[in-house]
């Protein structure tokens, strides 16, 4: 089981990454002119990240996860388990939402400001935080 651990880890760290620099993507390409070679630079970046390393992270870290819950190496009435579970449902929710951003860029059809993503490049981090802080110090 401490292999599962590891690659729980490992994933998590990976999607992560994915998380906190597509946004980051996002903030040049929404400054970028449509159809511009810059932004079509950042088309392939954006969804290289997101389905190459993004995405697979995700369904592995959610795959692992399950796999400790299903061995039982977890309490599941443990309060910090169902906060640290919001948390990732969250995660989940903003991963698919980066999704979606994507294809409108994909299709030169975004309309938010560059503003906005480097306002939204702050979720993954804060949803890390009370993630490691649930986990590690089992507040409740």
């Amino acid at each position: 089981m401490e292999w599962v651990k590891a690659l729980h880890v490992i994933a998590v760290i990976a999607w992560m990454a994915g998380m906190m620099y597509l946004p980051r993507l996002f903030v040049y390409h929404a400054e970028s002119q449509p159809g511009s070679i810059q932004s079509e630079t950042f088309k392939i970046m954006e969804r290289r990240l997101y389905r190459a390393i993004t995405t697979p992270a995700m369904i592995a870290a959610w795959l692992f996860g399950i796999w400790m819950i299903v061995a039982g190496l977890v309490d599941l009435s443990a309060g910090w388990l169902h906060l640290k579970l919001a948390m990732v449902l969250l995660l989940s929710g903003y991963h698919g939402f980066l999704g979606a951003t994507l294809r409108k860029f994909a299709n030169d059809t975004n309309t938010r400001p560059s503003r906005f993503y480097r306002a939204i490049n702050e979720i993954p981090t804060v949803l890390m935080i009370v993630i490691v802080i649930a986990v590690i110090v089992k507040p409740f």
